[in-house]
């Protein structure tokens, strides 16, 4: 199935994690339609500014998938609204900081990222109709900061 023009339902249901321990990972009708305008408020519009393919690394996740890696119940991608990713080719600063500066988002994280290691790392970004806080932060070494501090 088709999310978007660019983007499938199953690369963002794909999980090792899943396949490996035997979780459902199915979104209902109601995740798969906040996963659609995901990609139709911030993935498609990336992917154009960009020029280059947008690879979802983490997607829609069963409530059972979020808490087995290690993510809580009350997780975005449980809900369809989050996707994490990367731009190959792009430094997730660079991604991160066009996102913040100029897209309608719920939550903006830059996760993992290693300054001089442009690729490291990845952005986890998510998109709520009708609740559009533009918070963003920067999780590195087990910890939450307030910002993007690369």
């Amino acid at each position: 199935m088709q999310l978007s023009p660019n983007f499938r339902l199953a690369e963002f249901t794909a999980s090792a994690t899943a396949t490996a321990r035997g979780i459902a990972n199915v979104p209902g009708a109601c995740q798969i339609a906040a996963m659609q305008l995901l990609c139709a408020k911030v993935l498609e519009p990336l992917r154009a500014h960009f020029g280059k393919p947008v690879r979802v690394t983490s997607g829609f996740r069963s409530i059972k998938l979020c808490l087995a890696v290690g993510s809580s119940s009350s997780s975005q991608h449980a809900q369809g609204e989050a996707a994490d990713f990367e731009i190959s080719g792009v430094d997730n600063v660079t991604v991160a900081t066009f996102i913040r500066d100029h897209m309608a988002f719920d939550q903006l994280i830059l996760e993992n990222y290693t300054r001089g290691q442009p690729n490291s790392g990845w952005i986890h970004v998510s998109y709520r109709d009708g609740r559009l806080r533009k918070d963003v932060l920067t999780y590195s070494r087990r910890s939450y900061f307030k910002g993007l501090l690369a």
